[in-house]
């Protein structure tokens, strides 16, 4: 299927690893033209080379630009540097990261740095890259945002609600753009086996030293048996689902936040 990607300019944050990365290698397969933005510069050199190889054939080019979304003036900064390659076609917002704890746990400024980074960081964006698409008569946003945002992780209380409010300003930016062909949704992961995972002191073991399981592979078997579907995703099964909602074949969608979670939350909306 041709999505309608070749020669489009993207932006994708969060992309020096994980879904990001992988967003961003399958955007230049299909021949767009994407800017990576992560914090730091660790990984995103690597990043580049993996997307510009994917994209050798189709005509797909990599750049990046390591940057802090959270500072105000990060937007431009990241609109500016993506314009060396053409006009802001594509935003995904997918920044993000997370920690288990108990909601008396968590201190204040933790839930401030989860809404700067969760929803001024992206609303920022989405209100510095927007206007040019507007102008032009297209434009496609992608916010990850997670399965804590439609049902509250006990212990990501500070991520659950800040996912949440993402969703709210998702909705918000959908309604004021669609009729201008820019058109806003957010997708909905559960547990995947990315770095934020993976790693070591991330997710999975967090989970196995609440959760007292023996291993890392008993942890994971029984964090992917909570999912009707039985296992965690593949990072590749979020990126599709994102870069489908940036494609020209999304043309009418609009508003939604797609669960792509095995099931995990079973309610239809």
């Amino acid at each position: 299927m041709n999505l309608g990607l070749a020669g489009r300019t993207c932006v994708v944050t969060g992309a020096g690893r994980g879904i990001g990365r992988e967003t961003a290698r399958m955007l230049c397969a299909e021949g767009a033209s994407v800017l990576l933005t992560a914090r730091t510069e660790s990984g995103l050199a690597d990043a580049v080379k993996d997307c510009s190889d994917a994209g050798a054939e189709a005509g797909g080019r990599a750049t990046q630009l390591a940057c802090d979304i959270t500072e105000p003036d990060a937007p431009a900064q990241i609109v500016k540097a993506a314009e060396e390659l053409g006009p802001v076609d594509v935003l995904v917002n997918n920044a993000g990261t997370a920690r288990l704890r108990e909601l008396e746990e968590v201190p204040d400024e933790d839930w401030q740095a989860q809404w700067e980074l969760n929803v001024m960081a992206p609303m920022r964006l989405m209100r510095t890259a927007i206007p040019g698409m507007a102008e032009r008569g297209w434009g496609r946003v992608v916010n990850v945002s997670s399965t804590a945002a439609k049902r509250p992780s006990a212990t990501m209380p500070e991520y659950s609600v800040a996912k949440a409010a993402q969703l709210s300003l998702s909705r918000l930016f959908a309604d004021r753009h669609a009729a201008e062909g820019v058109l806003v949704n957010a997708v909905c992961p559960g547990p995947v086996k990315s770095e934020l995972w993976m790693d070591e002191n991330g997710l999975l073991d967090q989970t196995q030293g609440r959760g007292g399981h023996d291993s890392r592979e008993q942890a994971l078997e029984a964090t992917g048996a909570k999912r009707p579907i039985g296992r965690l995703a593949e990072v590749e099964e979020i990126a599709s689902a994102i870069v489908f909602l940036c494609s020209e074949r999304a043309s009418y969608v609009a508003g939604a936040a797609w669960s792509v979670d095995g099931g995990t939350v079973q309610v239809i909306i």
